[in-house]
């Protein structure tokens, strides 16, 4: 902004912008027009600088650079389409580039060439219709090697002529430098300020940039570059909370907290681990955490530069900064999308959402300990329900998506409404509502905690509150009643001390001691049916035994979604091996097919496991956990979840006729919904009378 001091220059600079921008959303739409004023400016800039007599060395090279990224970006979508190969046309600037910098003879300017701008508008050209897809990909790959081979022509030549008239190291002309450098720090500085909200603010005016160009102004040379350090690690930090706070409201439809969200690195390593492979999982968090360390680095270091370049053009700097301030007051009092706050926005955000977890600290603990059911006798609770085994039972990423409203719905649909008929025909009564998970995409322990607790536990941070305390839950409940508890949780690697220790049960199975020797599917260490097969073998059927209340996970529905076993006979499960020759479902590159495929899966297994275990004392609570990733609900889909009660005991079913809940295992759209936070109490209370 500083450096754009002619009128050519700022025909190049809203190129520029106009370049950028389609970075971030793409040469399609809105990006595909933009691409089209980008080109058409190209021929306008260099007539503006020579009727104007302003053409200068840095108003080439910044013509020349900003036709070179605007070929760049429209290389890397083409090259997604149309091979990798593509990448050539994009690179072969930053290639002559990086040639400059071993071989001197080539950093000479050439001479001017009329080809030469020929050559750069017909890539423009070139790519932008390609991007457009308004032609056969035969004659797009066509026009891209011709195109490929013009740029490779003119390179060639170029490079030959500098060869060819090489001087002597001694009698070489100085290389026009032109501000590259400083043009590449405001540029990262600039998208630090304005990326935290969205790529849409990379067009817009920040207020932090006028305050940062006062700021430098105002302040000494030492003082300047200690107070440029801290403005960049602070830049830097909230563009890494910016990129996790956007991940975060797309895969769990929340904000990211700073406070306790990291947690969440670890198990994302391992689920990208199960897509990708445990090695490239690794990598890619490696790489992740250079690129932070590279963000923290090199924001000081540009923020530096440009804090000295400002100084030291004190009555352009002062200009500037007074225009992007009043055109950020401007859009601010006209309602216009001019202005932005980016980076300063989010830290008032985040600052806001720590304070807002110490508030609910408080809050929350005054919940864990206003528990109406604290002082109740243990042997009054849950009578209705003695002598009975009593199974709930998560479905991973089970969602009201998964049951209505979305291309995969009605595959599931068919197998909960077949489903039903089966049951029915072996003496089941099921009924089925909503319930309001306090999570989305991830998470299930949220879920899980808020149904046994009665609570709302919508983040780690109350999660981990919630453990160090002392809350009856379900599970407590039937323990104190006098029930075996059992928790079922086979994607479980390793010990769980902290879980053991708040729901008190008396068992844990994990992947490691139910003794399955059969094949991984993507996430699930086992299918479905070997987990149900396990649970049967280790709980249900040595006798004599005390009634079992168990927690059981089941999660071949969990991302990332594979093709699942066909079932087998149940008395052939045995230790799992039979899985390892055993069809899978169809694969798919439809993630919202797979995902389908899974649920149809694990509902479909566990009506058979009901059909082949007919105990008129066993009931079942089945439950999602939260709602599968946004890439596959969509916008705004909610947070309810599926919950159906299924029991062969009539008295069961009439003991919760009061709840208003459907017959079946598919609820309808118009089905009662409760927040999940209220199932505990209103369990508690139907089968304790």
């Amino acid at each position: 902004m500083l450096l754009v001091q002619h009128p050519a220059d700022l025909v190049t600079a809203v190129r520029a912008a106009l370049a950028v921008t389609v970075a971030a959303i793409g040469p399609h739409g809105p990006g595909l027009v933009l691409v089209v004023v980008a080109l058409v400016l190209d021929l306008v800039d260099g007539q503006v600088a020579r009727r104007t007599a302003t053409a200068s060395a840095f108003g080439a090279r910044f013509d020349m650079e900003t036709d070179a990224f605007l070929i760049a970006v429209l290389s890397v979508y083409v090259a997604s389409a149309h091979g990798w190969w593509v990448l050539a046309i994009g690179a072969a600037r930053y290639l002559l580039w990086l040639g400059e910098r071993v071989w001197r003879w080539l950093r000479r300017p050439v001479p001017p060439r009329r080809w030469r701008k020929v050559v750069a508008a017909v890539q423009g050209v070139t790519l932008a219709v390609v991007a457009a897809g308004v032609v056969p990909d035969a004659v797009a790959e066509v026009a891209l090697v011709v195109a490929l081979g013009l740029l490779a022509e003119s390179f060639g030549r170029d490079v030959w002529w500098l060869r060819r008239t090489r001087r002597p190291p001694h009698d070489q002309v100085a290389y026009p430098r032109g501000g590259g450098v400083t043009l590449v720090c405001v540029a990262v500085v600039w998208s630090a300020v304005v990326l935290p909200h969205g790529a849409a603010g990379l067009v817009r005016v920040p207020l932090e940039a006028a305050l940062l160009v006062a700021l430098a102004l105002v302040l000494g040379p030492r003082t300047r570059r200690v107070a440029a350090v801290l403005v960049g690690l602070g830049l830097g930090a909230m563009l890494v909370l910016g990129i996790a706070d956007a991940g975060f409201r797309a895969v769990m439809d929340r904000p990211v907290d700073p406070l306790s969200d990291w947690v969440y690195l670890g198990p994302g390593v391992g689920v990208l681990g199960d897509s990708v492979g445990r090695p490239a999982a690794l990598a890619t968090a490696v790489a992740a955490g250079i690129a932070v360390a590279v963000a923290l680095t090199v924001l000081p270091l540009a923020t530096i530069r440009v804090g000295g370049v400002i100084a030291a053009h004190r009555a352009g700097s002062a200009r500037a900064a007074a225009a992007l301030g009043t055109a950020w007051l401007l859009g601010t009092l006209t309602g216009l999308p001019v202005g932005t706050t980016g980076a300063a926005g989010l830290a008032v955000d985040e600052v806001r959402q720590v304070r807002a977890d110490l508030v609910d600290r408080h809050r929350f603990a005054g919940e864990i300990a206003a528990d109406p059911y604290a002082g109740t006798p243990p042997g009054s609770l849950l009578q209705a329900l003695r002598g009975k085994d009593v199974l709930v039972v998560f479905v991973e990423s089970y969602g009201r998506v998964a049951v209505q409203g979305s291309t995969f719905s009605p595959g599931i649909d068919a197998v909960l409404d077949d489903g039903t008929r089966r049951l029915r025909t072996a003496g089941w009564r099921t009924r089925s509502a909503f319930l309001t998970s306090p999570t989305f995409g991830a998470a299930s322990w949220l879920a899980h905690s808020t149904l046994q607790s009665g609570l709302r536990v919508d983040s780690q941070r109350r999660y981990d509150q919630l453990l160090d305390a002392d809350r009856l839950t379900l599970t407590s409940a039937f323990a104190g009643a006098g029930w075996r508890t059992v928790f079922d949780v086979p994607a479980n690697t390793r010990d769980w001390p902290e879980g053991a220790g708040f729901y008190g049960f008396d068992q844990l199975y994990d992947s490691r001691d139910v003794g399955y020797r059969g094949p991984e599917f993507g996430y699930a260490p086992m299918p479905d049916q070997y987990t149900l097969a396990a649970f049967r073998r280790l709980e249900l059927d040595p006798e004599p035994r005390r009634p079992v209340m168990a927690e059981i996970d089941l999660v071949s529905s969990h991302h990332p979604w594979a093709p699942s076993p066909a079932l087998v006979p149940w008395g052939g499960v045995g230790d799992g091996s039979v899985f390892d020759g055993v069809p899978t479902q169809p694969d798919s590159s439809d993630v919202q097919v797979r995902y389908g495929r899974s649920v149809e899966y694990t509902m479909g297994t566990l009506v058979s496991f009901l059909e082949s275990y007919r105990d008129p004392d066993l009931v079942l609570v089945v439950l999602g956990d939260h709602q599968p990733h946004s890439y596959v609900t969509g916008p705004d889909p909610g947070h309810d979840v599926p919950i159906s009660v299924i029991a062969q005991d009539p008295r069961v079913a009439r003991r919760i006729a009061a709840w208003g809940w459907q017959p079946g295992l598919r609820p309808r759209p118009d089905a009662t919904v409760w927040p999940m936070d209220a199932f505990r109490d209103r369990f508690l209370e139907t089968f304790s009378r």
